[in-house]
């Protein structure tokens, strides 16, 4: 079923792909080009929806149902992911304790004069 669901979204997703290709843009005639379009409204003139736009919506409703379907499809499983959970470390982590017999670490230089 997944599998199935892949595939139409795959070739639903080229199908919108080339029909928005296929569509001209909105003043692409040469008088455009040229200034003529300046006439307009502010929005455009909008006229009944062409056939290559009807085919867009049904291709960007069809996309968006098979997006969604494969998402609630795989959101039920768990699947593997590529970051290990390990366990979180102590906070109370003891410092290493030097063995018996042995003499203290040196300080550093000057990490116990006084200030002056």
């Amino acid at each position: 079923m997944y599998v199935l669901l892949l595939i139409l979204h795959i070739l639903v997703a080229a199908a919108l792909i080339g029909v928005v290709l296929l569509q001209s843009g909105k003043g692409a005639d040469i008088g455009a080009a040229f200034g003529g379009g300046s006439s307009q409204t502010v929005f455009g003139g909008r006229g009944a929806a062409t056939f290559l736009q009807k085919i867009t919506t049904v291709a960007a409703i069809l996309f968006m149902l098979t997006s969604l379907s494969l998402t609630l499809y795989r959101g039920g499983r768990h699947s593997s992911s590529v970051i290990r959970e390990e366990p979180a470390a102590p906070t109370g982590t003891p410092t290493p304790e030097a063995p018996p017999g042995s003499a203290p670490a040196p300080a550093a230089p000057g990490a116990g004069a006084p200030a002056k």
